[in-house]
């Protein structure tokens, strides 16, 4: 719970907004390993990513996710027109 409530902080001083957080999946094709929760997060720019990630690193945050959770982290990049 200390991950969920402090991220959120972290998350908008590098100008990212949630687009889903924390939501079960519902499986519509396909034979596969699905997470329990998915949480997608939007950034303005690749390097904005970037540097959330770096300084969660940095942090206390990134290791009690590490010890918390069994997930991915993975950069997609898009058009949202």
């Amino acid at each position: 719970m200390e991950y969920v409530q402090r991220i959120p902080k972290l998350i908008e001083k590098h100008s990212g907004r949630y687009l889903v957080q924390g939501v079960e999946p519902t499986p519509a094709q396909g034979e596969r390993d699905y997470p329990q929760r998915s949480v997608l997060l939007e950034f303005p720019s690749k390097e904005d990513a970037h540097s959330f990630l770096s300084e969660r690193a940095a942090t206390d945050l990134h290791d009690i996710w590490e010890r918390s959770t069994n997930s991915r982290i993975l950069l997609l990049e898009g058009c949202t027109e």
